[in-house]
């Protein structure tokens, strides 16, 4: 089961990887090299990312090459508009009835 994209993408360090990711795929080692932590830290966020489905690993020799699943991502931009257009329509009813009541 793929974890939540919003939990995965919750944490600062994950959505900097992801913007890392957006401009090239990248090895473990080579997204650690922006950051101020161990390589073992960045498996762990790179392992969150991928069983939410928004990042997408595979083998290039014996490097193990990450890059954005931008299908998995619009599939939360989706998700994302819906809850918006959700509060539009309650924010236009409640304007509708404060200027009802007037």
């Amino acid at each position: 089961m793929r974890r939540d994209i919003f939990h995965a993408i919750a944490d600062p360090t994950r959505r900097s990887i992801l913007i890392l990711l957006a401009s090239q795929a990248m090895t473990p080692n080579g997204i650690a090299e922006h950051f101020d932590t161990t390589r073992q830290a960045v498996s762990k966020h790179l392992h969150v990312l991928s069983g939410a489905g928004i990042i997408d690993g595979s083998y290039q020799g014996r490097e193990h090459v990450w890059s954005v699943n931008a299908d998995r991502l619009e599939d939360g931009r989706r998700h994302i508009d819906l809850i918006a257009r959700k509060w539009d329509d309650a924010l236009a009813r409640f304007k509708a009835y404060v200027e009802s009541v007037d």
